[in-house]
């Protein structure tokens, strides 16, 4: 069975960048790896800058400016008990479990060795 990287617990299943000028970043990326960078549409009426590679998105720039760099999310079979095991094993919890409508349940920490991930149940959308 192939791992399906939206479906398999613990699979890294999108990156996404964020910066004080997303913009300037979005065109960075697209000049040294070539990237493409299409609008995707959003259940809200937004789009996101999403990173396209081959024909699949992986990836994308937050639109609202910020200075995390880099997060990946990791694909997870229940965020809600999977953030109260990170919470007991020491993580700090940056972003508390939130429903995004027409993407899934996510939550961010930062483990207690300085990384940050996004945990993400894309059933729970």
């Amino acid at each position: 069975m192939a791992n399906e990287p939206n479906t398999t617990h613990g699979s890294p299943s999108w990156l996404q960048h964020s910066s004080r000028d997303p913009a300037a970043a979005r065109k960075f990326y697209e000049t040294v790896l070539g990237w493409t960078v299409s609008e995707m549409p959003m259940k809200d009426g937004s789009n996101y800058p999403a990173i396209v590679v081959g024909e699949a998105p992986v990836g994308g720039f937050s639109p609202m400016p910020g200075d995390g760099g880099w997060l990946a999310y990791i694909t997870v079979d229940d965020v809600d008990t999977r953030l109260a095991k990170a919470k007991a094993a020491g993580a700090v919890i940056v972003s508390e479990a939130m429903t995004a409508p027409g993407v899934g349940r996510m939550a961010t920490i930062a483990d207690p060795f300085g990384g940050r991930v996004a945990l993400i149940d894309y059933t729970k959308a």
